[in-house]
């Protein structure tokens, strides 16, 4: 496989055909209003879908999400979804080894979150496995209602688990962007989240740095999706609504949707269950 382009400061739409699958895909990657440099970064590559917002500094932010892109491209498209999350866990120790070697000149150690999907087959029928690792996120939209996938690894995540704030406090906490795991950023060993979930037609998985669910709530999210005839528009929208909300960090989006084969999508009325 040549070697996958790493999408920064950019915007990118494309049609992947894996196997019986066709994936349309957009990405929209900016520095937003304040900082100066972009650390995040995306990758589309076809079966494999991830956002990146690196740590660390400019340098060492940008080093360590594109080497985390570089070696989940990796990863193998189209196996079960048991063999594709083992896959995806060993992936993330060798982007952990790789971070780690890293040096920086303030003495901050490089570090990115990260989170994306890779297409599976489980039973013949396709599914997305999700990850996560850090508070970057994936959303799924499906029959008009929005919900994240991922569970964030954060300070205030944890306390709105434990009942301490809502997510409403949550989003403006000045706590809200201490992160509890990441690859790199001095932590040991890379713990991931894995979520699996049919590629169905219709359905549009989202995947974002914090830079947007930072300046967007998800009902804001939803209602772009939902206003967006496809997924160019709507990662437009989305990263010019955290523009126009002040997008005090990076924002980065990719929304993705599938379109499956006839026998796939619409079962054979014919067929009788097996005894």
């Amino acid at each position: 496989m040549d070697e996958p382009r790493i999408l920064r400061d950019d915007a990118l739409t494309g049609r992947d055909e894996v196997g019986d699958v066709v994936v349309d895909w957009a990405v929209v990657c900016h520095v937003g209003r304040v900082r100066e440099a972009n650390e995040d970064a995306a990758l589309a590559v076809p079966g494999r879908y991830i956002v990146a917002d690196g740590m660390g500094g400019h340098d060492s932010g940008e080093l360590a999400s594109e080497a985390a892109l570089l070696t989940l491209a990796q990863a193998p498209v189209g196996e079960s979804s048991a063999d594709t999350r083992r896959d995806i866990a060993e992936l993330l120790e060798k982007a952990q080894e790789r971070i780690g070697e890293f040096g920086t000149e303030t003495g901050r150690r490089a570090g990115t979150t990260a989170t994306g999907v890779v297409l599976a087959i489980e039973d013949g029928v396709p599914n997305w496995v999700a990850f996560n690792i850090g508070d970057s996120r994936t959303y799924l939209y499906s029959a008009g209602e929005l919900r994240q996938v991922s569970v964030d690894h954060s300070q205030v995540q944890e306390l709105v688990a434990a009942g301490y704030l809502t997510s409403e406090q949550a989003r403006v906490d000045p706590r809200r962007n201490v992160i509890t795991r990441a690859l790199g950023a001095g932590m040991t060993v890379p713990v991931a989240d894995y979520f699996a979930f049919a590629a169905a037609d219709g359905d549009v998985v989202l995947l974002c740095s914090d830079g947007l669910d930072g300046e967007l709530s998800d009902d804001e999210i939803a209602v772009i999706l939902e206003a967006s005839p496809d997924n160019e528009v709507a990662a437009a929208a989305l990263v010019e609504a955290a523009l126009e909300s002040g997008a005090h960090d990076n924002v980065t989006v990719v929304v993705l949707s599938a379109t499956l084969p006839s026998a796939a999508a619409e079962p054979d009325p014919n067929a009788t269950a097996s005894q």
